[in-house]
């Protein structure tokens, strides 16, 4: 049992903030400052209250780690990839917390040379993440990228491959993000703004000069839009991608000529998003032109990329998303989604045959995987469903013969997917749409009301929620627990219009999905209030706000992890790192309708005197994305309204950012602390 502790108080300081005649009184707008040490005590007395109140729960803690761990095999490498002619390689090795790299040349039997050891890269780092490697053309140089905070900002620095020594050149401050010139000397590679982290920059480096004699190439002044830099499949091409929600555009240079000019591919046009794939003498171009809103594929001479010169190959389809294609020397390949399920079809330039892959279960998740090359026949792919390990898949697509190259291990000898079974069921919103669940449970799970049901979502940014497996689930599956995903409106789940009806004026959809499709499962007997848990993070974790505000009572416990809580603030401050880049997805707030909607809604400004589920609320104090302010404000503010004795604990991870721990295992000890959370709400204590 949970003993009963004071919770922390956090001072009021009352800001006072003013819109279109709207005041909001924001008693804790001081927390937004990192440096003022008042703030870092506050956070410390959250995370000092949140390890007394589960102290009974650290053993738990300990043996669900331990258990997670032992299913993963820690003596694994991936499946090797050709590229340039050398095989390449990561590996993990048993009690080491990161990977390495290692490339063999021509042959998998060829001696092999330790490219990258993140160990050693991260040694007296309490956080590290590896971000861009690329090999120069002639494979004697390689530059790699790091980021030791976890705000996203890194470091990025060149290995002499020969000499194994690394150069003087180091590029700092920037996103990670980097290629090569075909000229093996020259890097191209994109920055962010130092206060917003946009980014919003290209810039070019020879080897041997210092930073500061870099030469920037390109400058997106449109503070709705990041840049980015990527070299073409061909490695023909290099091409600079200006994106923002809703509208993209390419400028592209010859890599063979790193001091000439960038030209436009097409000139941006709102509204209007397009992705190109360069194949010998043409550009394929999938795209949402002439409201394609599920998107088409056109083709353009390489000489003429202006839209006046597109073809259609591909036409646009009212039941089938378009949302990528990989380009082989005798084969098209497309991923496409219908009805809510990925499809890979695969079809011969010489129009002679044409199929799709199949894929016999009821919810799956399948992907084109690493195809680097286009004179082959073999399509790598991945396939997994929520019983089904993660399998990599090397299919001939001339013979259809099909190669299971590394199929998931779960070690310790109890799994069998035959144990699980795997659901997919559909339920009705309040304005009728059918909305899919996909859901996986032990086969002698009764539905009477009484199982413990976790529900996940995400529904935003057109970001689909695919049924995917995980190991680590076994732990609440094997407990009894049904684990289930709701793929709401805001995805792009069912295609385009399910992500436009899930954004700007119609994002209260995604938040009414949710509650109905827990109405759902309740209705059918999955689960109970008393049972059904909730869970979301970044802007589920607005999800997960906005469901305890409307619907608390239909749930005993919500898992929030780095949750976008404070809407209108953070949406109204635009040196926020993403701020003005959001405006088409959530709204811009200085438009009246806008700022009303966005208010009508914000977890934050919307807290009641009311009360409320049992809560874990997790953040990282150098989060980029959702600033740690956002889920400590909303903690605060929530100690004061709640008029219950259910649980509400914060735990700040003091070393990292928006993804949590960095090291192969570290992020298992945050998942035993979520998972815990949930057992002991259950009173499953083995």
């Amino acid at each position: 049992m949970i003993e009963k502790l004071q919770p922390p108080v956090a001072k009021i300081i009352p800001t006072e903030l003013e819109k279109f005649g709207d005041l909001r009184i924001d008693n804790y707008f001081w927390l937004n400052d990192r440096e003022n040490p008042e703030v870092i005590e506050y956070l410390n007395q959250e995370n000092e209250y949140y390890q007394k109140m589960t102290a009974h729960t650290k053993d738990f803690q300990a043996k669900l780690f331990e258990e997670m761990k032992a299913r993963i095999k820690e003596q694994d490498e991936s499946v090797p990839y050709l590229y340039n002619g050398y095989y390449y390689i990561t590996r993990y090795e048993t009690g080491k917390k990161l990977s390495y790299l290692f490339p063999k040349k021509g042959s998998l039997t060829a001696a092999e040379e330790i490219l990258f050891d993140c160990n050693v890269l991260a040694e007296g780092q309490s956080y590290f993440k590896l971000g861009a490697m690329s090999i120069s053309p002639d494979n004697k140089l390689a530059l790699f990228s790091t980021d030791v905070i976890g705000r996203r900002i890194y470091t990025i620095q060149v290995k002499n491959l020969e000499t194994n020594e690394i150069l003087a050149d180091k590029i700092e401050k920037v996103t990670g993000s980097a290629v090569w010139a075909n000229d093996n000397k020259t890097i191209f590679y994109s920055k962010q703004d130092e206060v917003t982290l946009r980014s919003d920059s290209i810039f070019k480096h020879k080897l041997g000069t210092k930073q500061e004699e870099d030469v920037l190439v390109y400058f997106e002044k449109d503070d709705t839009f990041s840049v980015d830099i990527a070299k073409s499949k061909s490695r023909k091409y290099l091409a600079i991608e200006s994106g923002s929600t809703l509208t993209t555009e390419y400028r592209i240079l010859n890599a063979d000529n790193p001091d000439g000019k960038f030209k436009i591919f097409q000139k941006r046009k709102r509204g209007v998003e397009y992705s190109i794939n360069h194949y010998k003498d043409s550009f394929y171009i999938v795209t949402n032109k002439d409201k394609a809103e599920n998107f088409k594929l056109m083709k353009t001479p390489e000489e003429a990329t202006s839209v006046e010169n597109w073809v259609e190959i591909i036409g646009h389809r009212e039941d089938v998303l378009l949302e990528d294609i990989e380009i082989f020397s005798n084969y098209l390949v497309l991923e496409e989604r219908t009805g809510g399920l990925n499809k890979i079809r695969i079809m011969s330039w010489d129009g002679k045959e044409e199929y799709y892959l199949p894929f016999g279960s009821e919810t799956y998740t399948a992907y084109t995987s690493t195809n680097v090359d286009f004179d082959t026949e073999i399509l790598r792919y991945s396939y997994q469903s929520m019983a089904t390990p993660s399998s990599i898949i090397d299919f001939n697509m001339r013979t259809k013969e099909k190669e299971v190259k590394k199929e998931q291990e779960v070690l310790g000898g109890t799994f069998d997917k035959n144990n699980y079974i795997e659901e997919r069921v559909w339920a009705t919103a309040k304005d009728g749409t059918k909305v899919p669940i996909s859901m996986v449970y032990r086969k002698e799970i009764e539905k009477n009301g009484n199982n413990p049901l976790l529900l996940y979502a995400y529904g935003s940014y057109g970001h689909s929620m695919d049924a995917y497996f995980s190991s680590t689930r076994l732990s609440l599956l094997d407990r009894g627990f049904i684990y289930a995903i709701a793929h709401i409106r805001g995805g792009e789940d069912l295609g385009r219009q399910w992500y436009e009806d899930g954004k700007l004026l119609h994002k209260k959809n995604t938040f009414t999905d949710f509650i109905d499709c827990s109405k759902y499962l309740i209705e059918c007997n999955y689960t109970s209030p008393a049972h059904l848990y909730a869970e979301g993070g970044s802007a589920g974790g607005l999800l997960m706000g906005v469901i305890i505000n409307e619907a608390p009572e239909m749930y005993n416990g919500v898992i929030a992890q780095v949750p976008f809580v404070d809407v209108m603030t953070t949406m109204l401050d635009e040196s926020i790192p993403l701020t003005t880049g959001e405006y088409d997805e959530w709204g811009n707030p200085n438009v009246k309708k806008y700022y009303q909607y966005m208010r009508s809604y914000s977890p934050y400004d919307n807290i009641k005197k009311q009360a409320y589920p049992n809560m874990y609320v997790s953040t990282g104090l150098h989060d980029s994305q959702v600033q740690y302010w956002e889920p400590a404000k909303w903690v605060a503010k929530l100690r004061t309204f709640k008029n219950d004795d259910t649980v509400l604990f914060l735990d700040t991870n003091m070393d990292a950012g928006h993804g949590g721990a960095s090291g192969r295992f570290e992020a298992l000890k945050e998942l035993a602390k979520e998972f815990s959370f949930l057992l002991d709400l259950e009173k499953i204590e083995n």
